[in-house]
């Protein structure tokens, strides 16, 4: 008998001493309540307390927490839009006590700040400017958050505006305005660039007239050296200017019936071309630059004499 009431105050004062110690977690707070009223806080590490008096009520965690909110409101262009909003807070170290005692759910509490923050500011913005604007959202979040969960013991380190999802059909109607106007933009770069090719290819055609006329003039301007140079030939010889210009223009007709008689699918017709038809072209030449010369003279003449 005396074996087993040794036993069992051995047992229950094994029970005290494991109950007198306990031990706290890093970023880890202990509230400890003495017959139900608060006694103390206890941070990380080995404590004690007084078995069957004192307890541990309940452990807060000192790190930071985020808590998402999905919130469905409408904005200013009637256009319904599901946010969802990160908040990202933790348990200030000296308020321990106003965290525990003061806010039974503080997951709730944070919720509620947030649906009527972000339902009284996205409601003043069109769908546009909330994607634009979803920092100035946040930043609303967590200065309301902050002035409200700071009086119990919370601190609001961050909030973010992480996903803006609106209507299905919003969605694709906003798809297809992209697409038009980037079909417009295509457009409108293919018209520059057609209307670029236009534009050079005529400048092409204007240069190659231009080199084209050049050397027609070129090409001309030999010819009449060269007539020049043959005409001064048949002078020295004894044959007159009009004389040796018949004869150069009835050389150049030989010439070129030969040219044409050197290609056997000529179609080209000249008419006429008879050797008296020579002869007659000749004279006529000879007595049109006669004539020519005459009534050169003639108006020289005339000029002469209204001077005087």
């Amino acid at each position: 008998m005396e074996n087993i009431i040794y036993i069992a105050i051995s047992f229950f004062c094994l029970i005290v001493i494991v109950s007198l110690f306990f031990v706290v977690k890093q970023q880890t707070a202990a509230v400890i309540e003495r017959f139900g009223r608060f006694q103390s806080i206890r941070q990380s590490g080995l404590q004690l307390k007084i078995p069957l008096v004192d307890r541990i009520s309940g452990k807060l965690s000192l790190k930071i927490q985020q808590l998402d909110v999905m919130i469905e409101t409408k904005t200013k262009d009637d256009v319904f839009v599901r946010l969802k909003v990160s908040v990202q807070y933790k348990v200030i170290k000296d308020k321990v006590y106003d965290a525990f005692y003061k806010l039974d759910y503080p997951h709730d509490q944070i919720t509620s700040y947030v649906f009527d923050v972000v339902r009284a500011e996205v409601p003043k913005m069109k769908l546009d400017d909330v994607f634009v604007r979803k920092d100035d959202v946040a930043i609303a979040v967590k200065t309301e958050l902050n002035d409200a969960m700071m009086e119990y013991g919370y601190d609001i380190i961050k909030t973010l505006v992480t996903d803006i999802d609106p209507d299905a059909q919003v969605k694709e109607a906003m798809n297809r305005i992209n697409a038009a106007d980037r079909e417009k933009t295509a457009a409108q770069f293919e018209g520059d660039a057609a209307r670029i090719l236009i534009v050079e290819k005529a400048k092409a055609e204007a240069e190659s007239k231009r080199l084209q006329g050049q050397g027609i003039a070129d090409q001309r301007r030999e010819i009449a050296r060269g007539l020049e140079e043959s005409v001064e030939v048949l002078n020295k010889v004894g044959i007159n200017s009009q004389e040796a210009s018949a004869l150069i223009v009835v050389t150049q007709h030989y010439d070129t019936l030969q040219s044409i008689g050197q290609h056997t699918n000529s179609n080209l017709i000249l008419m006429p071309n008879s050797p008296q038809a020579g002869s007659e072209m000749l004279n006529d030449m000879v007595a049109s630059f006669t004539a020519s010369n005459q009534i050169g003279e003639a108006m020289k003449n005339s000029q002469k004499k209204k001077e005087e």
